[in-house]
């Protein structure tokens, strides 16, 4: 089976994945925002097709609870795998590409929102360890532009989910003192 190759976009991405995925626009502005440092677009591709994409979000959330309750906290955005090439590991690695850059950059946690209607990108983010904030739904804004240039925007109801990136490794038991027997402090 062939693997995924994921990176960075480049310029010359643009073209190809617009028309693979649709919305230019989005493409356009994330790459645009990548240059300016403000995060990462990843492409993906299965051997010389357009496959995927995700956005890692590294400014302020948009939305007021998540700056609220996860100040700081850069956001996976924007999953899309072809509707053809699905279920075949392509956006379990645009997810591991952002979560290594996340790590990369200092941070210890990375959080997403998902539809509340999506249930197989919930499905997925479940299988990777992502778990619900706790903080309650979240009305979030998809941006899509419209082939004639027109920015729409949509309210969708979103469940927010956040991962712990860096594991927490124990501290050794001393074996002067294994587990039940009685400690002389």
């Amino acid at each position: 089976m062939m693997e995924p190759h994921v990176r960075p976009a480049r310029i010359a991405d643009l073209d190809s994945f617009a028309a693979a995925l649709g919305d230019r626009g989005f493409f356009v502005d994330r790459y645009e925002r990548q240059r300016k440092g403000l995060g990462e677009l990843y492409l993906a591709r299965l051997g010389p097709r357009p496959a995927g994409a995700v956005y890692l979000w590294r400014e302020q959330a948009e939305e007021e609870p998540i700056r609220w309750y996860l100040p700081g906290v850069p956001l996976i955005t924007h999953l899309e795998v072809h509707r053809d090439l699905r279920n075949l590991g392509v956006g379990q690695a645009l997810v591991g590409a952002a979560e290594r850059r996340t790590v990369e950059r200092g941070h210890d946690r990375v959080a997403l929102a998902v539809r509340t209607d999506n249930h197989d990108a919930a499905r997925l983010y479940d299988r990777l360890g992502y778990r619900d904030w706790g903080h309650g739904e979240v009305t979030c804004f998809a941006r899509t532009t419209a082939p004639d240039g027109t920015l729409l925007v949509e309210a969708e109801e979103c469940y927010v989910l956040v991962k712990d990136l860096v594991p927490v490794t124990p501290v050794p038991r001393s074996e002067a003192h294994p587990i039940g027997a009685s400690s002389p402090y």
